[in-house]
C-alpha cells in the first residue's frame, strides 16, 4: 500500500445468493447498496485473473445472446462490453444507431420492443438522453445494463474506477475506500462519469472533492456529500487520487470556458500541479483524453502514477462480472431465483 494511504476496512459479509445483488438491471450506482457495489468489485477479481492468462475464455454464458445497442459513439465501452461477453462465451451483437432504423425515425420504445422480440438475454445500452436506459428497461424482459445515458450515469465506469484504485493500492477483495481522498476535476456539469463516481466513491467511504470552473459545476452538488472547489491547486492538497475529466464540448451549448488555453492554465493537470497532491498520488482519466488541455502527456503516460491503461483493463473485468451476475437468474444459478415485481 502507498505510505500516505490510510488503513481501510474490509467487508465481505454479503446476503446469501441472489440477495447479494437484488436487481434485475444495472441502470445506475444510485440504485445500489454499499454491499452490492463491493459484491460486483469482488466478483470482478476472478475475471482480472482470467484476462491475464493466455487462455481468456469461460463458458458461463454459452448459448446466451447479448445485444450492445449504442445510440452514441464509443470506443472503450463498446469494445470492453463486446470482449467481456465473448470471453464469457456469449453470442454478442453490436447495434449502432447510425446504421439502425432510428435514423429512419423509429422511436426509442419501438426499438426496445423490437430488441425484446429477438429474445436477447441481456441488452447493454448507451444513449444521449438521460433516463433512456431506464425507459428501455421497463419495456423489455431481460436484464439491461447502462453504458452511459446523457448526463445521468455511467455505472460500470464508476465500478471499474473503484476496482482500479483497489488494485493499484493492492487492497484485498472486500476492501472499501475509507479515508481515501479523491479529487475529481473537469467538466463536472456534463459528466455522467463524475456523477456515478461520486455515488460509488462516497458509498465506499472515500472523501470526494469536485473541482471545476463555476460554469461547469452543477448547482447544489454539495448535497451529494462532496466538497466543492473552483481552485484546482487547493483541491489537490492532500489528494491520494486525482481523476481528470474530458471537456465535453459536444454537450455544451454556449460558452462555458474562455478558451482551451485558459482552461489548461487553470485546470490542466501538469507535473508541477500534481506535486501539490500527495507524493504518491495516482492519476486517472476515463478517456478519451484531450492531451494538452485537461491533462499533459507527461502525467497521462507517467509510469508509476498514471492508472489510465489499468482502468481499461479493469473495465473488461467489471463488465464480465456485471454480465455474469445479471444473467444468473435466467441461467438458473442455484440461490438466484427470479425477482418478483417490477424491474430494479
Amino acid at each position: 500500500m502507498h505510505p500516505s494511504i490510510p488503513p481501510v476496512s474490509s467487508f465481505r459479509e454479503y446476503p446469501a445468493g441472489g440477495l447479494a445483488f437484488a436487481h434485475r438491471d444495472l441502470t445506475g450506482i444510485a440504485q445500489l447498496a454499499r454491499h452490492e457495489i463491493l459484491y460486483l468489485l469482488d466478483e470482478a477479481e476472478q475475471w482480472l485473473a482470467l484476462n491475464r492468462q493466455s487462455q481468456k475464455r469461460a463458458a458461463l454464458l454459452a448459448g446466451l445472446t447479448i445485444i450492445n445497442a449504442f445510440f452514441e459513439n464509443s470506443t472503450r465501452t463498446l469494445l470492453s462490453f463486446e470482449i467481456a461477453g465473448k470471453r464469457l462465451g456469449a453470442d454478442v451483437v453490436n447495434m449502432h444507431a447510425a446504421t439502425s432504423s432510428v435514423k429512419k425515425g423509429e422511436t426509442l420504445i419501438d426499438t426496445a420492443i423490437t430488441l425484446n422480440a429477438m429474445r436477447a438475454d441481456a441488452i447493454v445500452i448507451r444513449h444521449a438522453s438521460s433516463g433512456a436506459v431506464r425507459l428501455i428497461a421497463g419495456k423489455v424482459d431481460c436484464p439491461v445494463l447502462n453504458a452511459g445515458d446523457g448526463q445521468h450515469e455511467h455505472p460500470t465506469q464508476a465500478l471499474l474506477d473503484a476496482l482500479t484504485i483497489r488494485q493499484a493500492l493492492a487492497l484485498p477483495p472486500g476492501s472499501d475506500l475509507n479515508g481515501l481522498n479523491v479529487t475529481i476535476c473537469g467538466d463536472i456539469l456534463h459528466s455522467r462519469v463524475a456523477r456515478s463516481n461520486v455515488l460509488a466513491l462516497t458509498a465506499l467511504g472515500a472523501q470526494v472533492r469536485v473541482c471545476a470552473p463555476p460554469a461547469l459545476m452543477p448547482a447544489e452538488i454539495e448535497a451529494m456529500g462532496v466538497a466543492v472547489f473552483h481552485d484546482f491547486n487547493a483541491a489537490l492538497k492532500g489528494a491520494n487520487v486525482v481523476m481528470m475529466l474530458r471537456l465535453q464540448q459536444e454537450r455544451m451549448q454556449g460558452q462555458f470556458i474562455p478558451s482551451p488555453r485558459e482552461y489548461r492554465h487553470l485546470y490542466g493537470l501538469t507535473l508541477d500541479r500534481l506535486a501539490r497532491a500527495e507524493p504518491d498520488a495516482l492519476v486517472m482519466h476515463p478517456g478519451p483524453m484531450n492531451r494538452g488541455i485537461e491533462i499533459d502527456s507527461q502525467v497521462a503516460d507517467h509510469l508509476t502514477r498514471s492508472l489510465i491503461t489499468q482502468q481499461v483493463e479493469c473495465g473488461v473485468a467489471i463488465r464480465m462480472a456485471c454480465l455474469d451476475v445479471l444473467t444468473r437468474r435466467a441461467r438458473g444459478v442455484p440461490g438466484w431465483p427470479a425477482l418478483s415485481g417490477a424491474p430494479a
